[in-house]
């Protein structure tokens, strides 16, 4: 197995600007009362845990399709991709506020498309969300040529989804490639062929959790 690591252990880039914030408005209050700082303490504190970043171990099964995100497994199902308008084996992540919430690459792969699409932003726990909420489609055509599709979904109060790669790009299984904002999920559409891993209520975590088989 390997250690996938990022330039910026253990707390993402992301989540800078949000921690020097946080944790300057708590100094500020400590240095007037110390009682009063006690609930800005704890503010800075939730937001040094949401966007803590850690490496993770990337299995090295080639038939495996690991999960993009931290969370739990909200759908297992066979449906429509409608981004690669074909059937498929949907699995849906759901990730609450305390989830690391970067999102990593299910498989090796390149992008054949990347599309982003706004929207509304009902809970990401709901199944409508899917299709109704601020999303970020890639189609992969992974390593053994099977077409996945991984979505990136915002959710009641994330506001924000973050992508850093684009059509052409050669994505790593592990790969760190994204980020949303205060809880979400991500979908990922697989082949019909494919053998779920995973069951509804699983809880996983990203790149070191085997989501399917293919």
């Amino acid at each position: 197995m390997q250690l996938n690591n990022y330039p910026h252990p253990i707390i993402a880039r992301e989540g800078w600007p949000f921690l020097g914030i946080a944790f300057a408005v708590a100094l500020l209050i400590t240095f007037f009362s110390l009682a009063w700082s006690l609930p800005f303490w704890i503010i800075a504190l939730f937001v040094l845990q949401f966007f803590r970043d850690p490496g993770r171990v990337i299995p090295q099964n080639p038939a495996a399709v690991l999960s993009p995100a931290d969370g739990r497994i909200v759908v297992v199902e066979k449906t429509m991709d409608p981004y690669a308008n074909r059937e498929a084996l949907k699995i849906s992540v759901f990730m609450n506020v305390f989830n690391v919430h970067s999102n990593r690459a299910p498989v090796d792969g390149k992008i054949e498309k990347a599309e982003y699409f706004p929207g509304k932003f009902v809970n990401a726990d709901l199944d409508k969300a899917s299709v109704e909420n601020e999303r970020n489609a890639l189609v992969i055509t992974a390593a053994n040529g099977q077409t996945v599709t991984c979505v990136q979904v915002a959710g009641l109060i994330a506001r924000r989804i973050l992508c850093y790669v684009k059509v052409a790009d050669v994505l790593a299984r592990g790969q760190r490639y994204g980020f949303i904002r205060f809880g979400s999920r991500v979908d990922v559409y697989l082949p019909l062929t494919a053998t779920p891993k995973v069951a509804v209520g699983d809880k996983v975590s990203a790149t070191e959790t085997i989501l399917a088989e293919f």
